[in-house]
């Protein structure tokens, strides 16, 4: 039985994937786990790409693994395609959904004002007591400022250039929403032309948010993906 690696999104949990976890148990080792500070789990330091790749080979290799399939969602999908391109010899096919790859110091100044604590607490108490019961005993607040360094860094300097991309051999999966707000269909394009070894898919009436995506054809797709031999 083969294994997959999960991977969440910016100031999300290992929680959220559990569902899609779930379903793709039965055929698969399934790995799902929370980045640093997320879902509980301890600060390492400042947030990145690279801290958060790091993270995911210290957990293959302490797991004794080799090679892993990953499943990222938005962020986790930008970690498994830094995984993809500067440590090929550990991941075996890819999938990436919703995952935003474009950044710039302007989008990364309009990402960061999605996340303002004092906004989010005074006029989203609901998404705020999410955020607060998801990363218990961490302080929700401090997540996402640590998240909105990480952000205003990605605009600064984009982790991942359009040349790293033609550098990625493994096949590489590629779906995006049809409603996502976020991510634009035109930089996804752009990265999957780019890649080697890639398809793309598109999920009809599906926007951002991971809870509302469609898990039954998320797992169909990724199984397809993975079986398929061409």
């Amino acid at each position: 039985m083969e294994h997959i690696l999960l991977l969440h999104g910016a100031i999300g949990a290992k929680d959220q994937l559990q569902s899609l976890s779930e379903q793709l148990s039965s055929t698969y080792h399934v790995h799902n786990i929370s980045f640093s500070g997320h879902g509980g789990t301890p600060y390492t330091g400042a947030f990145s790409i690279k801290q958060f790749a790091e993270e995911v080979l210290e957990y293959i290799d302490s797991n004794g693994l080799d090679r892993v399939n990953v499943f990222g969602y938005s962020m986790g999908g930008y970690v498994g395609m830094y995984l993809a391109r500067y440590y090929p010899e550990r991941i075996n096919k890819l999938v990436t959904l919703a995952t935003k790859y474009h950044w710039d110091p302007a989008i990364a100044e309009k990402e960061n004002k999605m996340l303002d604590t004092e906004v989010i607490a005074s006029k989203i108490p609901a998404f705020a007591a999410a955020l607060e019961k998801r990363h218990a005993p961490n302080d929700w607040k401090e997540l996402l400022l640590k998240t909105r360094d990480m952000l205003s860094a990605m605009g600064n300097d984009n982790p991942l250039k359009t040349e790293d991309y033609k550098l990625v051999s493994q096949p590489v999966l590629v779906l995006l929403g049809d409603r996502d707000k976020m991510v634009s269909l035109e930089e996804t394009l752009q990265v999957y032309r780019s890649l080697s070894n890639a398809q793309m898919g598109i999920l009809p009436g599906t926007a951002h948010p991971i809870e509302q995506v469609n898990n039954a054809y998320l797992t169909f797709l990724i199984k397809k993906f993975i079986s398929d031999t061409d």
